[in-house]
Formats: C-alpha cells, structure tokens, sequence
C-alpha cells in the first residue's frame, strides 16, 4: 500500500506542472494531452546601459603644503589646531631648542601659505627636527579623491572618465567627477595603479577625511535593447532566448539566437536577435523546447 501511495503522489505532482489540453478532434493522438508551460516574461524596450567600476577613496585637498621647522628642539607652544584656518605668516607653533647649559629663544614656526590647517599632529614635548612636518596647509576649495585601481582594470580607465561619488554622510545622494591623473606606473607590490578624481562642483559638505565610494562609468550604450541576465540559456555553445509568439488562441515559445553584449549586474545587453516590443520568457525557459505552449503569467517592463 505504501508503494502505491507514492506513485499516485509522484503523479499528482508531475500533472500540477503543466496545464493539460486536448488536440483537435480527428487527428493522430485524438485525447493525447500537449503541456503547457506556465512561464514569466519580459517585454524588450531599449534604454541606457552603462558599464562601471567600483572603488573607494579618500577625500584629499589637492594642493597643500607641508610644514617644518627652521630648527630642531621639542615643541613648547601650539597656536592652532586642525580644522583650523590661518594666514600667510600665521605662528602655528613653537620649538624650544634649548639643551642643557644652553638656552636659546622660542623658534616660531610659521604658516607658509593662507589656507587650512589639516594635518597637526605634534603635541607640546613633541621632539622634532628641521626635517619634520609638524603640520600642513591645504586649500579645501579644490578636493581630490585617490584610489587604487587593479591592473586587470588597466584597459578600461581613461583621462576625464565621469564618475558618481557617494558617502555614508549623505544617503541616496551622489556627486560628480571625474579622473583628473593617472599615474604612469604601477605599484608592483600591490599590482594596482593610481588615480586622481577631482570633484566637479565644490561642496562644503564634503569634508577633507571623509570616505568616498566611486562608481566609475567605463562604458556607455545607449538605446540598446536588454534583458534580466537569466533569460539567455546557452545551448551547444551558443546563445538564444525563447520569445513568446500567438498562434491563434495559443502562445508558443519560439528559440531564438542572439548575439549578446556587456553585463551589467543582472542586466544583459543584446545586440541582435531581439527587437523592442517582443515578449522574452525570463522563468520557466529552462524546461521548453522551441515551440512549446506556454502561459504567460506575468510580463514585467523596464521602469
């Protein structure tokens, strides 16, 4: 009885796959039942495509200037502290070069360009020497970000390649730029090459310090038809798709070759095989042959 039970549940199930219908009567097979295969669709419609990268950076002033001091000694004084803006000659420290038996006078260190102060990390008692930077002077008007590509990317970065910037301070928004330099060397420890990216409209919100993701565009197509990456199935080394064609009151689904493009995430550009306004099977497809009757239970649209 157990055996019994088993094979009419495996038959249930295998009928629930598929909806029965009849042939016509006075044909070959009059009663046999052709499944129908229900299936979801996507209707093609062109629109952009564009192919990026993706790193993270820094944000940087682009020109800043490092300041040292004229003798060594220890730090005895501190004027300002980061963040900080200061005026051509400005006192932002002083070093004490005394030594035992010997007293000499506080050595200012001043401030060799108007600017802000965004690098400070000496504190009082800090040793230093004429070869010290004690501090940097940068402008916040003009910001870069740096980041590192690696060199499997070489081929794809080019000179005043657009970019989005985005940042956990500001959710859901982005900011342009783009690459301003590209070094002409690699790194070979790390086999990655280093790129500039200059920010294309200032922001006081974006702050010296912060952290950037890129969003690199590397390639743009525009008006091209594409699909959910799932919908092409590769078949002996070449790839087709199945578009839902009417026959009368029924819907078959009918292989078709296409030659295909870039990925980008789950989309997949396609460049011939396929037209706006057909009708490509995305789930279901994998269990159809060409001209199997389908049931389209949903088609989805490119927003």
């Amino acid at each position: 009885m157990k055996k019994t039970g088993i094979i009419i549940a495996c038959a249930v199930l295998a009928a629930a796959s598929f909806t029965g219908c009849k042939k016509p009567d006075g044909g070959k097979g009059k009663g046999d039942v052709e499944a129908v295969f229900a299936v979801n669709a996507y209707k093609v419609a062109p629109t952009n495509l564009d192919d990026y990268l993706e790193f993270g950076g820094d944000v940087d002033a682009s020109s800043s200037v490092a300041v040292m001091p004229d003798t060594a000694g220890k730090i005895s004084q501190l004027h300002v502290k980061v963040g900080q803006r200061v005026k051509k000659g400005q006192i932002l420290a002083a070093v004490d070069a005394s030594r035992p038996g010997m007293v000499f006078a506080a050595s200012p260190v001043r401030a060799p360009i108007s600017g802000t102060v965004t690098y400070f990390p000496v504190v009082v008692g800090t040793s230093v020497a004429q070869s010290s930077i004690i501090a940097k002077i940068s402008s916040t008007n003009d910001l870069e970000i740096e980041t590192s590509v690696p060199e499997r990317f070489v081929s794809r970065i080019s000179m005043n390649q657009k970019a989005k910037l985005t940042f956990n301070a500001y959710p859901g928004e982005t900011f342009d730029a783009h690459i301003k330099e590209i070094s002409p060397v690699l790194d070979t420890s790390s086999r990655t090459m280093s790129i500039k990216l200059a920010i294309d409209k200032p922001d006081p919100r974006i702050k010296i310090g912060m952290y950037s993701k890129i969003h690199l565009v590397t390639n743009q197509k525009k008006n091209v038809c594409v699909l959910p990456y799932g919908a092409v199935i590769t078949r002996k080394g070449e790839t087709f798709v199945f578009v839902v064609k009417e026959e009368g009151d029924k819907k078959i689904a009918v292989l078709t070759p296409v030659r295909v493009g870039i990925r980008v995430d789950n989309l997949q550009e396609v460049e011939a095989g396929v037209i706006p306004g057909d009708v490509v099977i995305t789930k279901g497809q994998t269990l159809l042959s060409d001209g199997s009757l389908v049931n389209v239970i949903s088609v989805a649209e490119n927003e």
